[in-house]
């Protein structure tokens, strides 16, 4: 295991390289990773091997506190799709989404097994009858599809204490959309029929936060309308707050005179609820500022809202003269509530485009790529008042593997660092606290710290040279540990894997 400090522009970082370790599965995506409660990691990963490359199973890699391999279990499942995965009560849980051809219907199914002895266990969590469609789970909560006759979503919080579990089928004249509420030892705390909603609008979900409780959700998210007459100046949809317990179901709606919410995230702060977000203008096409609400947790009723336009400055910086230049979508990657009640929170620029292109054979593929751009963070005051917002250059586009792209953050003592891996050898330094990323043209890849402090000023730092790592690391999958505060990477190229650890000092 190789150590090392990184003492430069007072950013203070430990980082450990673990063993190098054989793997037989070149082909992979990691899944999910979680800690074993004694400061170990568990991941999960699904393989892919023959010449036409086809998924055969899921890998489950235990690692101890120094980052040693403890144990390998190959879970060997051919069509099986897992949804998301996680660690609690001792045991290790897998959430899966399978068709079931006997009966004409979807099963959520979970199986589980005690994290010593790797002994699964299946039980049914749900089933939804419907036709089989091409794409159920919606993974891609910005662009969604409804036309397909069901579509099914899963929202976890970030402790993973809890889930809810969204069902909409429709065929003909039925429109059925249930939500459902399990906490991590997957008791069902609640169900509720929301179908009445659906008959005008259909609901994208976006962002889930629980009462201390575990017995109220608050979900956050697109409600696209369904009347066919549209202006060319109007919104197909409206930002929504979705409040479901075993009392039944409240909404709320954010929108005001010439401001329409965008990218919300609900926050549950000891007792408060609140929202917060950004917003445009009804006639710019461009995100103008943040969105702070404070809400009745009871009620829904909202307490207080405020909306702080970005500065010229910022909307120069961002856009440049460029007045058609649009903001794709905002996806919240970190929300933090300090001790003083400030809120910091930062999202990420996410958009997917496809392209028709020719194969070696002389036939035509479908190309679908990912892009992971600029980074956009904000501070808000207890009260709801800007502190101030920074934007982070970069450009990212990948066809496969999303792991390797994007970034991950972690806050500590009013400090936010985010962790980027790219092959570029220095970000370049812009005036007024910006940085900007270039993509390099290295096989290998350098991870980058920035250090944004509490009053909104940039620092950064290499922190991981390619040299170091000669593996690349999947920085947008972390394992976070907040009680040690500590970050674990996983790093894996073709046959080769281990991990990466950087605790902040």
């Amino acid at each position: 295991m190789v150590s090392c400090m990184v003492l430069a522009q007072d950013i203070p970082l430990d980082f450990s390289i673990g063993e190098k370790y054989n793997d037989r599965y070149k082909y992979s995506n990691l899944l999910t990773i979680s800690n074993d409660g004694t400061g170990g990691t568990f991941l999960v990963r699904s393989y892919y091997t023959g010449v036409i490359l086809r998924p055969k199973g899921y890998l489950i890699e235990h690692y101890d506190a120094n980052m040693q391999l403890i144990n390998e279990y190959n879970y060997k499942l051919k069509n099986s799709n897992l949804v998301d995965g996680y660690v609690a009560n001792g045991q290790i849980y897998l959430i899966f989404l399978d068709y079931d051809y006997d009966a004409f219907a979807y099963e959520y199914s979970v199986h589980r097994s005690p994290l010593s002895g790797m002994n699964f266990t299946r039980e049914s969590l749900l089933t939804i009858p419907s036709q089989e469609v091409s794409e159920p789970l919606d993974k891609n909560y910005y662009n969604r599809n409804f036309s397909s006759g069901f579509t099914t979503s899963v929202l976890f919080n970030d402790k993973k204490n809890a889930f809810v579990i969204s069902t909409h089928f429709k065929k003909g004249k039925t429109n059925k959309h249930f939500i459902y509420l399990f906490n991590a030892g997957l008791q069902k705390v609640v169900e509720h029929d929301f179908s009445a909603e659906v008959e005008e609008k259909n609901y994208a979900f976006e962002n889930v936060a629980f009462s201390t409780d575990l017995q109220e959700a608050y979900i956050v998210g697109k409600a696209y309308f369904k009347k066919k007459r549209f202006q060319v100046s109007e919104r197909k949809f409206q930002y929504e707050l979705i409040k479901v317990s075993q009392n039944g179901a409240w909404t709320q709606t954010f929108d005001g005179p010439g401001k329409f919410s965008e990218a919300l995230t609900p926050i549950i702060n000891k007792n408060e609820l609140l929202c917060v977000g950004f917003y445009s203008n009804r006639k710019d096409n461009r995100y103008n500022g943040l969105a702070y609400f404070n809400i009745n947790p009871t009620t829904l009723a909202i307490n207080s809202r405020k909306y702080s336009p970005f500065s010229e400055q910022f909307m120069m910086d961002k856009f440049g003269r460029d007045e058609d230049k649009v903001i794709k979508d905002l996806v919240f990657k970190n929300v933090n509530v300090a001790h003083d009640g400030s809120i910091h929170f930062n999202a990420e620029e996410y958009f997917v485009t496809s392209s028709v292109q020719a194969n070696s054979s002389g036939g035509r593929l479908k190309v679908t790529r990912y892009h992971h751009n600029d980074i956009v963070s904000a501070k808000l005051s207890a009260d709801g008042d800007m502190l101030w917002t920074r934007n982070i250059n970069k450009a990212e586009v990948t066809q496969g593997d999303g792991a390797y792209a994007s970034y991950s953050s972690y806050t500590k003592d009013g400090n936010t660092y985010f962790f980027i891996s790219t092959a570029a050898e220095n970000p370049q330094v812009l005036p007024g606290d910006r940085l900007l990323f270039r993509q390099g043209l290295s096989r290998n890849r350098n991870v980058f710290v920035i250090k944004l402090d509490a009053d909104g000023h940039l620092s950064y730092k290499k922190l991981i040279d390619d040299k170091d790592a000669r593996l690349p690391l999947m920085v947008s999958t972390p394992l976070l540990n907040k009680r040690e505060n500590q970050i674990v990477f996983y790093a894996k190229r073709g046959s080769k894997k281990q991990l990466v650890k950087v605790s902040l000092n």
